[in-house]
């Protein structure tokens, strides 16, 4: 039995799609524990392309199980989108590879319409949001207001708690951002439609994940977002609205953490992230334009152009630290062949003093300044590696000293975006 989770180690961005992908090939069950649809994960397989926002990494191989875990936030009109275009491309969706916590919370029309209006108020001071409702419904989940898919199941259930929520959400709509009241029949009337599709997935996932663990099946948990979006450890207030660091699996699947083996961080071989705060190694000249061109850093979800860097070993050090990370999976190492010089923040210099810790505070951060250590680049042959041995010298000593200066080894090494792109140099 292996139960292992693969999560973001910077800002999100870092391949997850891919490396949950190609680790899902071993294992019989995956399970998303956070977020919601405002993630993006892009897997290739051969001449195909895949764009997947919510349901797990894993429901391209078919025979695996695939599960949407009670930390998930879970907006029926986008799933039952996703599934039609999944199964447009020839993935079958069933209630044999994919099951749905009935402890999730559903994201209703007013907490679109509520994510929206509030960063729309913010102006200069917006977040960035996508405007999914993710936010909203976490909050109603903490105020113990939301609704969730037990209750979708129960009609009557239903009908009350949407009557007692949408009275009250339509209220700030109209009063406080001067929009026009949501109705109810017609929201009552399309969630009981999604109710009818979606009952043959609900499930207690919390017993079905135990028990396949105890009955020794591989199973791979995962996350959504960066640890740097972690509502606790990340860049607050921009980042998400859950935990997406390792002990968010607990929560968002159920299941003990005498239950989890190891813990792969993906990282990038560089620095991405969507959306405003502070980025110590962020390139604001041709070399950041050349990575984001290069490295296509453009988001799933939102179209955006992302914001390019050099590698940050401190954010990596920081999610060792607060994830357990046992070993990385170091991606788009590709996008920076060609380079002559290639640099690695290792600290920040912080008013003269060196830490080597992403202070809590954002005025903090944006004072610091990175401290770099230099490298002589590779050349493109890169991409064409299959085993480490095939890897330029140059990628290998980049390799070895992230490696040094995390204490953590780096067990993958992501040379492009398809599977067969993809090096093993060690277990996870």
């Amino acid at each position: 039995m292996s139960s292992f989770i693969v999560l973001g180690a910077q800002w999100g961005d870092e391949g997850k799609g891919k490396m949950t992908d190609y680790l899902a090939e071993n294992a019989e069950v995956v399970v998303r524990f956070q977020g919601g649809n405002n993630a993006g994960h892009t897997v290739e397989v051969g001449d195909k392309q895949y764009k997947l926002h919510l349901i797990p990494s894993g429901i391209l191989y078919g025979d695996k199980l695939n599960v949407i875990g009670n930390g998930v936030v879970l907006d029926p009109k986008a799933m039952f989108e996703e599934i039609e275009y999944l199964e447009g491309l020839g993935v079958k969706v069933s209630k044999k590879n994919f099951i749905i916590s009935d402890r999730a919370h559903l994201i209703m029309p007013y907490h679109r319409a509520l994510d929206s209006a509030k960063e729309k108020a913010r102006g200069k001071n917006d977040i960035g949001t996508t405007g999914k409702g993710i936010g909203p419904c976490y909050t109603d989940k903490a105020e113990r207001s939301g609704i969730r898919v037990c209750d979708l199941m129960h009609k009557e259930v239903f009908k009350e708690k949407l009557k007692e929520n949408l009275d009250y959400k339509n209220e700030i709509l109209t009063k406080i951002y001067g929009l026009d009241s949501l109705d109810f029949n017609s929201i009552y009337e399309e969630y009981l439609g999604y109710a009818e599709k979606m009952k043959q997935f609900v499930t207690d996932a919390s017993v079905r994940v135990y028990d396949e663990i105890k009955n020794n099946k591989n199973v791979l948990f995962e996350g959504a977002q960066g640890n740097l979006l972690d509502i606790d450890y990340g860049t607050y207030p921009f980042v998400t609205s859950s935990n997406t660091i390792a002990g968010g699996v607990c929560i968002g699947a159920g299941i003990g953490p005498t239950m989890i083996n190891s813990v792969v961080g993906i990282a990038k071989a560089y620095t991405t992230r969507v959306g405003k705060g502070p980025f110590p190694t962020e390139l604001l000249d041709e070399m950041g334009e050349h990575i984001r061109n290069v490295g296509h850093e453009y988001g799933v979800t939102t179209g955006r152009a992302r914001r390019c860097g050099w590698l940050d070993v401190v954010i990596l050090k920081s999610a060792a630290r607060v994830s357990g990370i046992t070993s990385f999976a170091v991606t788009k190492i590709d996008t920076l062949a060609g380079m002559e010089k290639i640099k690695v923040c290792i600290g920040y210099d912080l008013n003269g003093e060196t830490i080597e810790y992403v202070p809590a505070s954002l005025e903090d951060l944006a004072l610091c300044k990175p401290i770099y250590e230099e490298f002589d680049g590779w050349d493109s042959s890169v991409e064409n590696a299959r085993s480490y041995d095939e890897l330029p010298e140059n990628a290998k000593i980049y390799l070895k000293r992230i490696e040094e200066l995390t204490g953590t080894k780096i067990s993958i090494v992501g040379v492009g975006p398809r599977r067969d792109q993809t090096i093993v140099v060690s277990e996870i």
